[in-house]
């Protein structure tokens, strides 16, 4: 009697589950392609708040050594409430977001980049290793691609904060300089999102 019970309550919750029709999108999770296509592990949550209302958790992480002992290590949380215009997760949405992470970049990134105030070029001889903190805002638009699927696209401007040690070359220990801070305002999020929706 109790197996007919316990088949009697699953089958009941699923048909529950399955019956109910669902007029708006509550959850999705996600994946940055762009980031994807960089070696970046990265995913991302976001839940509706309100109808028009959601916010839009995203972590990143890169741990790894590359040839010549280049490397992009970091990880970073960028937290997004957004404001959609039409329902939630389709179309235009405006966001404001928070970012903060940690970072170990450099050797052999040959490179002349000075974008925005930020020099890039001493990466190719040094490493810098710190942790930075801002905020932006960001625009962005949602395509459903069926039921379940969306691609979402999304730029982003804004401030980051970043208190660093800069080391004499990627293998070794010996600091030029501890304690630097830099100021960075220019494009602090892009996302070609691949997102299905719960």
């Amino acid at each position: 009697m109790g197996r007919m019970k316990l088949k009697f309550c699953i089958v009941l919750i699923m048909g529950l589950l399955f019956s109910t029709e669902m007029k708006c999108q509550e959850v999705a999770i996600k994946t940055n392609l762009l980031y994807d296509a960089l070696m970046n592990i990265n995913a991302g949550v976001e839940v509706g708040l309100a109808p028009k209302w959601t916010l839009d958790v995203s972590g990143d992480y890169n741990g790894w050594k590359f040839s010549h002992q280049r490397q992009w290590k970091h990880w970073m949380v960028q937290p997004e409430a957004r404001y959609w215009f039409c329902d939630r997760f389709q179309g235009w949405f405006l966001g404001v977001h928070a970012h903060g992470g940690q970072y170990n970049v450099g050797g052999g990134l040959d490179n002349s980049i000075d974008f925005l105030g930020t020099d890039l070029s001493p990466l190719g001889e040094n490493r810098v290793q710190g942790w930075f903190v801002g905020a932006g805002v960001g625009a962005g638009y949602a395509v459903a691609l069926s039921k379940h699927f969306n691609l979402e696209f999304e730029l982003g401007i804004g401030y980051a904060y970043t208190k660093f040690d800069k080391y004499r070359c990627t293998t070794c220990d010996s600091k030029i300089e501890s304690d630097k801070d830099h100021h960075y305002f220019g494009p602090t999020k892009a996302e070609i999102g691949f997102v299905y929706l719960f």
